[in-house]
């Protein structure tokens, strides 16, 4: 054999050795960093749907882990609230959220998700489209430009891609609505046996577009919706969706009434299961696919009241919008404007008023 021969023979023997080498080398990486990924995925499973609803006063924050381990927020709260949203969440053991949707522009559901966005790794942002000039939006906007984020559109029939659940918007329906809270983005979540109904402040006319979409509304948990007023959760939405649990989202006595009593009463009438943030504080619901447990933590978000000036002589102070009563140094006292004093606690009751569960005056 000749020379030339031996050394293109030698060459071709080199080349396939380097090349052999390369290709292992490379699988080798490949395998590992797969292994890692899934590590860290395992970790983070549990098996089981979560459902927790933040006690951040009267406003909404829901955070929601899937059993495989991804996190959505829905809402954040006012913004005073990000903060404390933010360090729930830490305390869940939060490092990114895959998805957040700010059901509405209105500031007591969207005010805390500029805060969170700037503290966390967010994948994806759902928001109704809809525009609202208020320095709360106009917050979230700028946090959502600074992570370079895209801002995708919620409404009927979208899926939100979480793994591990099935979870998708029944409405808003329509495009143009008078009132911000029709813009709503209502989710519907399924896992198992297990579905949940997430509202925001969808009103009647928002219910009953879900009514005729066509949509799947039958869920055991339904949040309700505006925070318990009676604008929302009219008797066909409410048999349509026929749920075993209902969260009503509020702050204590706050200025508004909710719930309103024809809320609470029809709920009643329906034979559901009432939590409430303003008395059970953050309201943690977890599901294996077959059964729901519900635990609750004690919280108290919002601000201290200033204890009253004694102005009067009055024994017992009333809160005109929820129709309780409370003694003249209970902690939840109304404001100013929405007292009023009664001498006796008789007289109180008389006038249809029922005493405050905290001060049981």
């Amino acid at each position: 054999m000749s020379k030339k021969l031996w050394t293109i023979i030698l060459l071709l023997l080199f080349i396939l050795s380097v090349l052999g080498g390369c290709s292992q080398s490379s699988n080798t990486v490949k395998e590992q960093n797969v292994l890692s990924l899934d590590n860290k995925k395992q970790e983070s499973e549990t098996g089981q749907l979560e459902v927790c609803f933040i006690d951040c006063g009267q406003g909404d924050a829901i955070l929601i882990k899937t059993p495989a381990g991804e996190y959505m927020l829905v809402d954040g709260g006012k913004s005073e609230e990000g903060e404390n949203i933010s360090d729930f969440l830490r305390s869940r053991g939060v490092k990114q959220l895959a998805v957040v949707v700010g059901t509405h522009p209105h500031s007591d559901h969207i005010g805390g998700l500029a805060e969170i966005i700037d503290s966390f790794p967010v994948e994806k942002v759902f928001l109704p489209r809809v525009t609202h000039n208020t320095s709360a939006f106009e917050a979230l906007l700028k946090s959502i430009k600074g992570k370079n984020l895209k801002i995708n559109t919620a409404r009927q029939g979208v899926k939100i891609p979480l793994e591990g659940i099935q979870a998708r918007f029944i409405a808003p329906v329509g495009e143009s609505y008078d009132d911000l809270n029709n813009y709503s983005a209502v989710i519907r979540i399924e896992y198992g046996d297990s579905s949940f109904v997430l509202t925001g402040d969808a009103e009647e006319l928002a219910e009953k577009e879900m009514l005729l979409g066509g949509e799947k509304l039958k869920a055991d948990v339904l949040k309700i919706g505006h925070h318990g007023s009676s604008s929302s959760t009219c008797p066909a939405f409410l048999k349509a969706v026929e749920p075993q649990y209902a969260v009503i989202m509020c702050g204590e006595d706050n200025d508004y009434g909710h719930p309103h009593r024809e809320t609470l009463a029809a709920l009643e009438a329906a034979g559901v299961n009432v939590y409430r943030t303003d008395l059970n504080g953050t309201i943690i619901m977890t599901s294996d696919g077959h059964s729901i447990n519900i635990n609750t933590v004690e919280s108290n978000n919002q601000t201290p009241k200033k204890p009253p000036e004694q102005k009067h002589n009055n024994i017992y102070i009333g809160n005109k919008n929820s129709l309780k009563f409370h003694c003249s140094n209970c902690k939840s006292l109304p404001y100013e404007k929405n007292r009023v004093y009664f001498t006796t606690r008789d007289q109180a009751i008389e006038q249809g008023y029922s005493p405050c569960s905290k001060c049981q005056p």
